[in-house]
């Protein structure tokens, strides 16, 4: 299978660089994977393609500002670091920039010394394990230090923080937004469950290896970077009940829908779990849990693309987003929705 069949030509225009002011009124393409029909509406619209009895998934991580900026001690060379994921109490691993800068034994301090960070290993891709050390408690210093860590084509500063956070983010670890889940409002959730549509949290703490594009020609040979996640016994309670029922399954995002396919077994049963996963989802595999997507608009050769190609078919997909194209829908983090029915 190769990266390249998963490219499409996208205007650098169509990339959006700001949230709507209202989450609810971007676009919805809705896709029928049966036969490749396309409807376009508003989001808010989802509601019509909602049943009662439905379960709808969600992604409840939050994003914590894990973008820093501080200076080499004794040079005062600048330094940028990007948290990615805790290993053990103050000890993070993370992105540096410039990597070579940072050797072994590297300190690196923020803020005027509020926080200080020591190289304590470098991993084998390059990132660097960091120990920090600071008074008082880590997420308010870095409330105070740090930024949100938007993704590269999005070259805007972000004025409202909360902007990148769904209305339902819980739980800190991400370094970066379950997206499609930007689009709800807690008006709209209220909505869907006044209808009799359940709605279940999970948790994926969202890491940078989602988004990194496939350096590998030969896609079989991409490596995923794995990611924490964690389902509850009621959620699993809850989407195992839909499924006996006949109930449809919506997953609203890959990181959703990534977690359902890791905790569940061969026959799309659920169990309370937590762990590590590493789930690669292209062209081939058979869902076992999912019956439906709520999902943006991904880069080309992503493997968000592919995931989202598994379901509805690499071909149908294509169509779909030179339809969005031609349509000028808004791409990727800020973008237009796509619902996968």
């Amino acid at each position: 299978m190769d990266v390249k069949d998963f490219y499409y030509e996208l205007p650098q225009e169509l990339i959006a660089q700001d949230p709507l002011l209202d989450r609810s009124g971007s676009r919805l393409m809705v896709l029928d994977r049966r036969d490749g029909g396309i409807s376009h509406r508003v989001f808010r619209d989802i509601v019509q393609y909602l049943n009662p009895g439905d379960c709808l998934v969600i992604n409840n991580t939050k994003v914590i500002p894990a973008r820093l900026y501080g200076v080499k001690e004794g040079t005062q060379a600048k330094i940028e670091i990007l948290l990615l994921k805790r290993r053990e109490n103050d000890v993070w691993e993370t992105l540096v920039r410039p990597g070579k800068k940072c050797r072994i034994g590297t300190r690196i301090l923020f803020g005027g010394g509020i926080l200080s960070g020591e190289v304590i290993g470098i991993e084998e891709e390059g990132n660097r394990l960091i120990q920090f050390t600071y008074d008082g408690i880590f997420e308010e210093i870095l409330d105070r230090l740090g930024q949100m860590p938007l993704p590269p084509y999005i070259t805007h500063q972000l004025k409202d923080k909360e902007r990148y956070q769904t209305v339902y983010a819980k739980y800190d670890g991400s370094a970066a937004a379950p997206t499609a889940g930007l689009h709800f409002t807690p008006q709209l959730l209220a909505q869907i469950q006044r209808m009799g549509v359940a709605i279940a949290e999970v948790t994926l703490h969202v890491g940078l290896g989602t988004f990194r594009p496939v350096k590998e020609q030969d896609v079989l040979k991409h490596h995923m970077h794995s990611e924490f996640y964690s389902i509850d016994q009621s959620a699993a309670d809850l989407i195992n009940r839909t499924k006996e029922r006949g109930g449809r399954v919506i997953a609203v995002g890959t990181t959703s829908t990534r977690t359902l396919e890791s905790a569940s077994d061969d026959d799309g049963k659920l169990s309370a779990q937590n762990g590590w996963t590493d789930i690669f989802i292209y062209p081939g595999y058979q869902f076992k849990v999912i019956d439906a997507l709520i999902t943006n608009f991904h880069l080309p050769e992503s493997t968000l693309i592919m995931l989202v190609s598994a379901l509805a078919g690499r071909e149908t997909v294509l169509h779909a987003y030179e339809t969005a194209v031609q349509e000028k829908y808004r791409f990727f983090s800020f973008g237009d929705a796509m619902l996968i029915i």
